[in-house]
């Protein structure tokens, strides 16, 4: 049995298609029309000064940072299974429990989401058999200037309040 290889001749570009400059220009000059339309009329363009004003068109759907959630006793309702650690894909979860004498077996004496890391996939949400992680915190930023600040650990998980 033999291959047939089928050659295939390529035309060759002239100088003027290979530096795409006609696109190039097409390109800045849709640029610069929308930079002196912008710099002309400052009134019509839309902002939002983010930490005093929220977004409005936010849905119940939005998945903000993660929050810790407690039962009627103010205990939190988390009972260390490693569901959420288990489902996550991006491994951000780190679990670490003890035994504890109340009406649960085991209660998580560590807990820490690494956020630079979480991908915000909701999977850790949905895994929660107590629904003890929900990501309806409101809070759409978290910002920074070290690696450290974005581990939340359980103490801020289970202070933040939920905003939707």
């Amino acid at each position: 049995m033999s291959i047939k290889i089928k050659k295939i001749t390529r035309n060759k570009m002239s100088f003027k298609q290979r530096i795409y400059l006609f696109y190039i220009s097409l390109g800045m000059l849709r640029t610069l029309k929308h930079f002196f339309k912008n710099l002309l009329n400052t009134k019509n363009i839309d902002f939002l000064e983010y930490p005093e004003q929220k977004p409005t068109d936010i849905t119940s759907r939005y998945r903000g940072l993660h929050r810790l959630t407690k039962n009627e006793d103010g205990e939190l309702k988390c009972v260390a299974c490693d569901m959420c650690a288990t489902a996550c894909p991006a491994k951000c979860i780190f679990i670490m429990a003890s035994e504890v004498e109340s009406k649960k077996e085991k209660a998580p004496i560590k807990f820490s989401i690494d956020m630079l890391e979480c991908v915000y996939c909701g999977l850790c949400v949905e895994a929660c058999p107590k629904d003890a992680i929900r990501m309806d915190s409101g809070i759409y930023t978290k910002t920074g200037f070290d690696r450290q600040s974005f581990v939340r650990d359980i103490v801020e998980l289970s202070n933040t309040k939920g905003g939707f």
